[in-house]
């Protein structure tokens, strides 16, 4: 799905001479490559506060420790996503609220949020779901209305922009009041290892989350909040800043993926390609733009309709071809999530979606030879289920 060792390749000296500084040095946790990749990311993002940690779902949960949010809050997030934006809500005994996403960007749909909303509803997490955003105009106005926090959840959409309808663009994870991303190796920036972490422009914020990831300490032996031990490695941080140079060149090659991509699937009816939606550019209604940085193609999804999704799995890997489902059960549908306040009428788009996605390899080292093959296995088997 991905083509870790490629990129590697052409970062190689960089990466190798930079660990080698690291291991040399001895400054493992805390070094000063961890403080500079966090000041050169700031830059990237335009946004006040990177703080570092250890995991993308350490990032989430520390983004709403460090809101103070309380036991029994109740938090709306996509029922159509991985289960680490569940899980950390759940872990913090607060109550996640489960709605439905749009079928067409996958992301939370903003009029289901509107039903969702209680007097006990203190956050919203939109997810900006295979690297495009949520609609991020609309669910900012209803956090404003109600006085909510809103928490992007932007560990598939770094480098990602998305474009107000005032004219405004923004780099995703730097709209809200926090967000959290993973720097897990498949991700669009990814380390050699785990990694994650927060954003904000809130200057209280982040030093409360500061010290939320070092075990509540500003000063050694002194805990001030409670904290657990969330830390980026110096060697995961040299290896991101190899990375983050390339970042928009790399989501480029992802751009250009996909509209090969889809230029292959056009006319096959059982296939829906994937749609770039929202304000994100004004220049274009669901194509993939040269221009612009609205969508960074995480996942490469694709619906497949009236076709044994299953059985075309399959067929792709019995050719050497890998592919993945995301997400082949709902979180409402899952043992650790059930709850009897959900209502499967609630939720027709995720429970449509999770039998019809497939996502086929997105990474920044494809060519022309591998789409013209996995495309043309796809093709072949959707035209044997189902002859043209």
């Amino acid at each position: 799905m991905v083509d870790l060792k490629g990129q590697y390749e052409q970062i190689k000296e960089r990466v190798d001479a930079s660990i080698l500084d690291v291991i040399h040095s001895a400054a493992f946790i805390n070094g000063p490559e961890v403080h500079a990749f966090q000041k050169e990311l700031e830059a990237y993002l335009d946004i006040k506060h990177v703080i570092p940690c250890a995991n993308g779902t350490d990032a989430l949960q520390i983004a709403m420790m460090g809101l103070g949010l309380e036991p029994g809050d109740e938090v709306i997030t996509a029922d159509f996503t991985f289960a680490a934006t569940v899980e950390v809500i759940a872990l913090l005994k607060l109550t996640p609220v489960l709605v439905d996403v749009l079928p067409d960007s996958f992301n939370i749909d903003p009029e289901a949020i509107k039903r969702a909303i209680t007097p006990r509803t203190k956050a919203i997490v939109p997810v900006h779901l295979f690297g495009q955003s949520a609609d991020m105009d609309e669910i900012m106005a209803i956090a404003n209305e109600h006085d909510l926090y809103v928490i992007e959840d932007n560990a598939q959409g770094i480098g990602a922009s998305y474009k107000f309808t005032n004219g405004k663009t923004v780099k995703t994870g730097a709209i809200s009041h926090v967000a959290s991303t993973s720097f897990f190796p498949s991700k669009n920036l990814g380390c050699y290892g785990d990694g994650g972490a927060i954003f904000t422009n809130d200057d209280a914020l982040a030093h409360t989350i500061r010290g939320i990831v070092n075990h509540g300490m500003y000063t050694r032996y002194h805990h001030d909040v409670v904290g657990v031990n969330s830390r980026l490695d110096s060697i995961q941080a040299t290896v991101l800043r190899a990375k983050l140079p390339n970042l928009d060149s790399y989501n480029n090659a992802r751009r250009a993926a996909a509209r090969k991509y889809n230029k292959a699937f056009e006319d096959i009816q059982n296939i829906i390609t994937p749609k770039v939606k929202g304000n994100h550019c004004n220049t274009h209604q669901n194509a993939i733009c040269d221009t612009c940085d609205c969508h960074v193609f995480h996942q490469y999804t694709l619906r497949v309709i009236n076709t044994d999704r299953d059985a075309l799995a399959k067929h792709l890997n019995d050719h050497g071809i890998p592919c993945g489902v995301y997400y082949p059960i709902p979180l409402h549908s899952q043992k650790a999530y059930k709850d009897d306040r959900y209502n499967e009428a609630d939720f027709p788009v995720t429970n449509q979606l999770v039998k019809e996605v497939i996502s086929l390899p997105m990474h920044t080292e494809l060519d022309d030879e591998q789409i013209d093959f996995i495309t043309k296995t796809v093709i072949d088997f959707v035209h044997r289920e189902r002859p043209a």
